[in-house]
């Protein structure tokens, strides 16, 4: 059943020439700026086939549903938040900065995601598409390994696999709420940023 249902959101071909994927690109970026406009469900195939400049039978030639689609998208997502998560935590250079670059991790996700409504609605049809789901908490583990990888080396080697649960719940949590904040009005939306904030240095500073 797994199987079929990667299959089921995985495009149909990876584009090899550059024309392929100058198409694809046009699919996707059409894509995102319909969900920023309209949002996931009002999003059609056929409408996106339309204004990437061809026929909706070029969308499927590359993708057999939307949710492939999205699928890729968020993909492309998760390689520019890997970059970005890349360099910050590389400036952790002792257990002293690991809160420091906790709070720009949360910091950057945070203004990425208020700047641009497309990314909120594209989260938020990954967290609802089944065939979906997968990929957030894949993505979870791998950023959470990325961090710990970094930072489990200077922890007592007793203490790792604790502080490796702990950061994969706040890495997968902090989803969520910065979800929360963006529905808040701003004022209460910075504390529920600043509260998710200190659970953070709480929890953290048992294992710093």
């Amino acid at each position: 059943m797994t199987q079929i249902k990667r299959k089921a959101t995985e495009p149909r071909r990876r584009p090899k020439q550059e024309r392929s994927r100058e198409r694809i690109d046009a699919i996707l970026a059409t894509t995102m700026r319909l969900i920023g406009e309209k949002g996931i469900d009002a999003v059609t195939m056929k409408e996106v086939g339309a204004l990437a400049g061809g026929p909706i039978a070029t969308v499927y030639h590359y993708f057999p549903s939307k949710s492939a689609i999205l699928a890729m998208l968020y993909e492309r997502f998760s390689e520019e938040s890997r970059a970005r998560f890349g360099a910050i935590i590389a400036g952790i250079g002792s257990l002293d900065d690991v809160t420091a670059a906790a709070d720009r991790l949360l910091d950057d996700y945070h203004a990425r995601v208020a700047a641009d409504p497309a990314i909120q609605d594209l989260h938020n049809a990954i967290q609802a598409d089944k065939a979906l789901q997968h990929l957030d908490i894949a993505e979870t583990r791998q950023q959470a390994k990325m961090f710990c990888d970094h930072v489990a080396p200077m922890l007592e080697a007793g203490r790792r696999e604790a502080f490796g649960r702990v950061v994969f719940l706040i890495f997968q949590l902090a989803g969520g709420v910065v979800r929360l904040a963006l529905t808040q009005d701003e004022a209460e939306g910075r504390r529920t940023i600043e509260d998710y904030r200190s659970i953070i240095h709480t929890q953290l500073r048992l294992f710093l």
